[in-house]
């Protein structure tokens, strides 16, 4: 007979610790990248977690390849506000720069609750994001 303070061992799919760990890293390094990289290049970090993990951890790398995507899109919407605002000599700035904090306050927010979510073991898809790398 068991005992009710007995832990309840995971379910046999249920993502193992380490590949929740590796999974929050990979949608927090979005934001880490984003810092060393003054905005551009916060694909770079859950590139080099799929890249790293995609043969070992399907889980995490499934959750890599979610942030990638994501962080592709976020970095697409920043040059292109760069764009504007450089086609228009500065003018598409007033437009640019306002969306380019609404996007990465966005951005920031998504990326802690993808993070809380896959530590917590549960799949986390972004609500806006274009599956670009399969």
């Amino acid at each position: 007979m068991t005992d009710m303070n007995d832990p309840v061992p995971p379910a046999s799919d249920a993502p193992s610790a380490d590949e929740r760990q590796w999974a929050m890293f990979s949608h927090l390094s979005m934001i880490g990248a984003g810092i060393v990289t003054g905005g551009w290049g916060g694909f770079l970090g859950p590139l080099i977690m799929w890249l790293v993990k995609k043969d070992t951890m399907p889980w995490a790398a499934e959750q890599a390849k979610e942030a990638l995507n994501f962080s592709i899109l976020v970095t697409a919407i920043v040059i292109a506000m760069w764009m504007l605002t450089i086609v228009t000599f500065g003018i598409g700035g007033l437009l640019a720069i306002p969306v380019m904090i609404i996007v990465g306050i966005g951005a920031l927010i998504l990326n802690i609750m993808a993070a809380m979510k896959t530590n917590e073991g549960i799949a986390y898809r972004y609500p806006v994001n274009f599956r670009i790398v399969k």
